[in-house]
């Protein structure tokens, strides 16, 4: 009997280190392989053993509640042994370094990292220093890489095209690796993106994205099909960067009002966790028919799962029965 085919490898690398280095393809190839994943589960029973065997390691400098929890459910519901490191009770909060980290990590033999941290690149150094696959689960303000697939997810299962789509991506734009993971993608795919917000949570390098910018909500929504609104990161302002956030949600805020200026039919999106009566008013974040925040919860641990599937395509088969038996399926 002939051993069964390697499965076709999707991220080049190996890595997911954010979407700017992605092709149209890899990009298209995770949102349908997570497709599949969106059907596993609803399914009765939501278990692969995809990863049977294999060690996914959740490393996460910054607290996320979400994220995390998708990554780890993901790990689960793909048969791996999944481990969640308290970066606060490691020797990491006692002065190492994230060198000295990589090092220890890799005496562990992980097969996949998923690492979220503070510092722009710090995924990227890991995975150059590590002799696993790394997954981005948001490093600084560069990028986050499986929240903007898990929104493009979101917005194709909607019946939504990108080519052509126009997405107003609005709010705190400066500190967010949300919006920057968004912009490639969308921009990638085809869509027509709008930056909505005050100039002082506009990044400086805001021109080279290819984007247009509006400092007025009603300008930028017009005829927007997507209103996807930004959580306003207070912990990362050092300086006055808005007047209040009274003041913030009367001009930049999500009501109805506002959301009259978009095309019939716009959908709402935030990443979360949401400010209510900040960013966006309650009546807009829990209208099933504009709103699809609760739609994205769901659709991250889809994306998660196709990213360890298509992580796991570039380590080494060793003796894993399942991957065997997934294999043979697809021949």
């Amino acid at each position: 009997m002939s051993p069964a085919p390697a499965a076709i490898p999707i991220l080049k690398t190996g890595h997911l280190l954010g979407i700017e280095a992605l092709s149209v393809d890899e990009i298209t190839g995770l949102l349908d392989l997570a497709e599949e994943y969106v059907a596993l589960g609803r399914a009765k029973e939501k278990k692969s053993p995809l990863l049977k065997g294999r060690t996914v390691i959740n490393l996460f400098f910054e607290p996320s509640t979400r994220t995390q929890s998708s990554f780890e459910l993901a790990g689960k519901r793909l048969g791996a042994d999944v481990m969640n490191m308290s970066v606060r009770t490691s020797s990491v909060s006692k002065g190492e370094t994230l060198i000295d980290t990589a090092t220890t990590l890799n005496a562990m033999r992980p097969d996949i990292l998923i690492v979220r941290h503070q510092d722009s690149g710090a995924a990227a150094m890991l995975a150059r220093k590590l002799d696993c696959c790394v997954a981005n689960a948001g490093d600084g303000s560069h990028e986050h890489p499986t929240q903007a697939l898990l929104d493009a997810l979101t917005i194709r299962r909607r019946g939504r095209r990108f080519q052509g789509l126009t997405v107003a991506i609005c709010g705190d734009v400066l500190h967010s690796r949300v919006a920057r993971s968004n912009i490639h993608l969308l921009s990638k795919m085809g869509a027509r993106v709008r930056l909505v917000g005050p100039k002082t949570l506009m990044p400086g390098e805001v021109a080279r994205y290819g984007v247009e910018v509006f400092t007025d909500m009603r300008e930028g929504l017009a005829g927007a099909d997507i209103v996807m609104m930004l959580r306003l990161q207070l912990e990362r302002m050092s300086g006055a960067f808005v007047p209040s956030t009274r003041e913030y949600f009367r001009f930049w805020g999500l009501d109805r009002k506002k959301l009259a200026f978009a095309k019939p039919g716009a959908l709402v999106m935030h990443p979360g966790p949401m400010n209510r009566g900040v960013e966006i008013d309650s009546e807009v974040a829990d209208d099933i028919e504009v709103s699809v925040i609760r739609e994205q919860v769901e659709m991250g641990v889809a994306i998660r799962m196709a990213v360890l599937d298509a992580l796991s395509r570039g380590l080494p088969a060793g003796e894993h029965p399942a991957r065997v038996a997934r294999n043979g399926d697809e021949s």
